[in-house]
């Protein structure tokens, strides 16, 4: 069974720093497309970095270009998110997920975490 489980996030003035984490557990980890996903109130959900299997190819939504780094550390089977320079319109909750149909793209992931909440304020 694939668990997600996100930690890392909470509250920072702008120009702070984050890291979020992702533990994964219950599939081969690194055959997966990862990716964090936010969602702020009365917002759609945005995709903000990828990383595809073997992690190579890292993809980052204009939004965060820059700002954020997504990682993993395989040994731990963990996902990262580093969000640097924060800015008030990053705050959401911000979700960690995994897929394994191969298209890394696509913003239908199969598989979510819980979600952790990030609060910039100004």
């Amino acid at each position: 069974q694939v668990q997600l489980v996100e930690s890392g996030g909470g509250s920072v003035q702008a120009g702070g720093s984050l890291r979020l984490s992702c533990a994964a557990q219950g599939y081969t980890y690194s055959r997966y497309c990862m990716a964090w996903f936010r969602q702020a109130p009365g917002r759609g959900r945005e995709r903000v970095a990828t990383i595809y299997p073997g992690g190579s190819t890292t993809l980052y939504a204009d939004s965060v270009k820059g700002r954020f780094t997504i990682s993993q550390d395989n040994a731990k089977n963990t996902l990262y998110l580093q969000m640097n320079s924060l800015k008030p319109e990053d705050t959401a909750m911000y979700y960690c997920a995994t897929d394994g149909r191969g298209f890394c793209q696509r913003m239908d992931y199969n598989y979510w975490g819980q979600g952790t909440q990030v609060t910039v304020s100004s």
